[in-house]
């Protein structure tokens, strides 16, 4: 197996979109994607502290 394979991949850098030729309904339908992506990321962090916490509390014990 490749090291490559075995490490975690890096968050894409974000590539922002030229807004010139898009239509107000599609800048709309853009914003609503990217809240539902902060969303996502926002829970999966949330996820992470609470496992996080919930792992030092059995060190704590």
């Amino acid at each position: 197996m490749d090291e490559d394979e075995t490490l975690p991949k890096a968050a894409k850098k974000f590539e922002p979109l030229v807004f010139d030729t898009l239509a107000i309904e599609e800048l709309t339908a853009y914003i609503v994607e990217l809240r539902k992506e902060i969303a996502r990321a926002e829970a999966a962090i949330n996820a992470k502290k609470g496992f996080h916490e919930s792992a030092q509390d059995v060190f704590r014990s």
